[in-house]
C-alpha cells in the first residue's frame, strides 16, 4: 500500500455492521433450491423431490417468503446430505454459486453491501440457509461472513440432523444479539437488510433498518416506521443508493453463536 492508499484508507469503526438476509435480498430466489438442484443432478434424491421443491420456489419467487415452505426445503436438502462429507458438500456448494448463484446476485443490494465495505464496515449474512452455501456467497461477494443454518457432523460427516433450529425469524435477532455482545457492536448504529414480513424481528433490533424488495407486509410495516425501502425488482439504478459514509470494521472472530456458524474474512 503506497502512501496515497494509506492516506485514503477508511479506519474502521468496530462498533458498526451491516446484516443482509440472503433469499430474494442479495440474490434472486432461494439459495437453497438452487443448491438442490445441484444435488439432484448429482443423484442425492429423485425428480418427484426435487419436482416439490421447485414448485415451492416458483411459490416463494411469486409471492414472496413463506416460513413453512421455505423451512421444508431446507430441511429436505439437509436431510439429503446424512453420510456425505463436509468437503464434498462445501465444494458443490462453491460450483452452485459460480455456475447459477453469481448471475442471480441482485446489483443494486450487491453495490450497497460494497458501500458499507467501503465505509469500513463489517458486513455479515444472516440466512437459514445451510452455513456452507452461505459462507460460500459471502466469501465470493467479499464479505466479512456468515450466520447460517448448521447441519451436524461428525469427524467430517453430516449426520442429517441439524445444530438447533434453522436460523429463521426472531432466530436471527437472537444470534445478531449474541454476535453483537461478543463482537462488541453497537447495534443501535448498525444495518439490517432483508425482504422478508419474517424478518422483522431482525430489522427492528439495529438502529438502521431497512427493507430491500419487500413482500407486502414488510412494505407497509416498513412505510409505518418510516423504514427505507429500496426495490431492485423494479431496475432502479444501484447508483440511486444512498449510505452515509460511517466508518467501521474490524477484526471478525470464529466460533458458533446462537447456532450459527460464524466464518472469518480479514481486511
Amino acid at each position: 500500500m503506497d502512501a496515497l492508499d494509506e492516506e485514503l484508507r477508511v479506519p474502521p469503526d468496530p462498533a458498526v455492521a451491516a446484516f443482509f438476509d440472503v433469499d430474494n435480498t442479495i440474490l434472486r430466489g432461494a439459495s437453497i433450491f438452487y443448491f438442490a438442484r445441484e444435488l439432484y443432478r448429482r443423484d442425492f434424491f429423485t425428480v418427484q423431490d426435487l419436482a416439490r421443491m421447485g414448485w415451492m420456489q416458483a411459490r416463494f419467487k411469486a409471492l414472496g417468503e413463506k416460513m413453512e415452505h421455505v423451512q421444508l426445503i431446507r430441511e429436505r436438502a439437509l436431510s439429503f446430505v446424512e453420510g456425505h462429507s463436509v468437503a464434498e458438500i462445501t465444494s458443490i456448494g462453491e460450483h452452485v454459486y459460480d455456475e447459477v448463484i453469481a448471475d442471480k446476485i441482485w446489483p443494486g443490494t450487491h453495490a450497497l453491501a460494497q458501500l458499507h465495505l467501503d465505509a469500513g464496515e463489517r458486513v455479515w449474512l444472516v440466512t437459514a440457509t445451510p452455513i456452507e452455501m452461505a459462507d460460500t456467497i459471502a466469501q465470493r461477494l467479499g464479505l466479512s461472513g456468515a450466520l447460517g443454518t448448521v447441519a451436524e457432523s461428525v469427524d467430517g460427516v453430516y449426520t442429517g440432523r441439524l445444530v438447533g433450529e434453522p436460523l429463521h425469524g426472531p432466530a436471527k435477532a437472537d444470534a445478531i444479539r449474541a454476535l453483537a455482545e461478543h463482537e462488541g457492536l453497537d447495534l443501535a448504529r448498525c444495518y439490517a437488510y432483508s425482504d422478508s414480513s419474517n424478518d422483522i424481528p431482525m430489522l427492528q433490533l439495529v438502529g438502521k433498518p431497512c427493507a430491500i424488495n419487500p413482500d407486502a407486509r414488510l412494505r407497509a410495516h416498513a412505510k409505518a416506521q418510516g423504514w427505507r425501502i429500496r426495490d431492485y425488482r423494479t431496475g432502479r439504478k444501484a447508483a440511486k443508493v444512498g449510505v452515509p459514509a460511517l466508518a467501521g470494521v474490524g477484526a471478525a472472530a470464529g466460533g458458533v453463536v446462537a447456532g450459527a456458524a460464524l466464518r472469518r474474512r480479514n481486511h
